[in-house]
């Protein structure tokens, strides 16, 4: 599978745009600010539906108008049969279609047109707070596991159920035990879910990236990838029954999977506060490429792969081992975006890795 032409009307700093792509290595070049990055969130949207990079669609709508549409045609390699998918924002409205057909929920169409984005905010999944890592795995997991999304989604609605009454109760100082009781009930069976299956994804997922980066630092230390979760100790009601009081006092649930983690190391201390850059870099890019090889093995299309800005941030052993992997075709179709097209043409040559060019003029 993979993305053969796209046309964009008001995607950001696009007015109007067309593309047509080969199955392989499209390099996007161009100046800072000219719109690379935002060419590879388009594709990103033709995907997932919305952007890698903002939560809200009206963020993604060219300055000055009061829409964007985009249009894509994914191919599919073995059948030679045409998918054409749009997604179409305006006036506060989204609306997403395969072959001009639209999608009764969003969540239909995730999973079906794979792809990864290898970005510099990366960097985030390692730096910042529990949050960041868990919406890392929970959006990996939901693209393939639709009764793990609806657990989810309805996870979260209970929590600010459940906080709305702790709040009332903290404010009037009467507590609704009956109402609480019933959505604690279906909290921990929501939870329960979610804790088993991020487990079994960890160590479904752990193997290939311990060996992806290995393949890209050549072994020179030891990482690990761990789910921290207080269910792994504590049995729900149990958790929950202990930290009523506390509850109760602040007005939020304190004990639960929303305060799940992964922990990351490297040589036994945490990524965070004893890796260096080159190695943040390199674990933030396995865990991308572990997403990757993931994907294929849960649905065998291989997913499309968004490399932004990689070249400034990889020194050149990490590059050259990344780049021997595109060149096995261990990878499908491939995009790669930088500033300098000579630096981009000489290092795909060096690798013997067949690529067009695309420059991006600033819009």
């Amino acid at each position: 599978m993979y993305l053969r032409d796209i046309h964009l009307t008001n995607f950001k700093n696009y007015p109007e745009a067309a593309f047509s792509f080969n199955d392989n290595v499209n390099g996007i070049v161009g100046a800072n600010g000219s719109g690379k990055t935002n060419l590879l969130d388009a594709i990103h949207y033709l995907s997932f539906g919305k952007s890698c990079f903002s939560a809200k669609d009206v963020s993604s709508v060219r300055l000055g108008t009061d829409f964007f549409a985009l249009h894509g045609d994914f191919a599919d390699e073995e059948s030679s049969n045409t998918t054409q998918v749009s997604c179409v924002y305006k006036n506060g409205s989204k609306s997403l279609k395969a072959n001009k057909k639209e999608y009764d929920r969003l969540s239909d169409h995730v999973g079906l047109f794979p792809v990864v984005m290898v970005s510099p905010y990366d960097s985030d999944i390692i730096n910042d707070g529990n949050e960041v890592r868990r919406r890392f795995f929970d959006k990996i997991i939901s693209q393939f596991d639709k009764i793990y999304l609806q657990h989810l989604i309805h996870y979260k609605k209970l929590l600010l159920q459940r906080n709305a009454v702790l709040r009332q109760q903290m404010e009037t100082h009467h507590a609704d035990l009956s109402l609480l009781q019933v959505i604690d009930y279906q909290l921990m069976e929501d939870g329960l879910q979610l804790f088993q299956r991020r487990k079994q994804f960890i160590e479904d997922i752990r193997p290939m990236f311990l060996s992806h980066y290995r393949e890209l630092t050549q072994g020179r230390e030891e990482v690990e990838i761990r789910y921290e979760s207080e269910l792994s100790r504590t049995r729900y009601d149990e958790g929950l029954a202990k930290s009523f009081p506390a509850d109760s006092k602040c007005g939020f649930t304190t004990f639960g999977v929303h305060k799940d983690d992964y922990d990351f190391t490297i040589d036994g201390q945490p990524v965070k506060h004893f890796g260096s850059q080159g190695q943040q870099k390199s674990f933030s890019l396995a865990l991308r490429l572990s997403q990757f090889d993931y994907a294929f093995a849960y649905n065998k299309r291989k997913p499309i792969l968004l490399l932004d800005d990689i070249f400034d941030k990889l020194d050149r052993t990490r590059i050259s081992a990344l780049l021997n992997m595109v060149g096995q075709e261990h990878f499908g179709q491939v995009f790669i975006s930088d500033t300098d097209e000579t630096r981009v043409r000489a290092i795909l040559g060096e690798h013997g890795i067949a690529h067009e060019i695309f420059e991006i003029v600033r819009q």
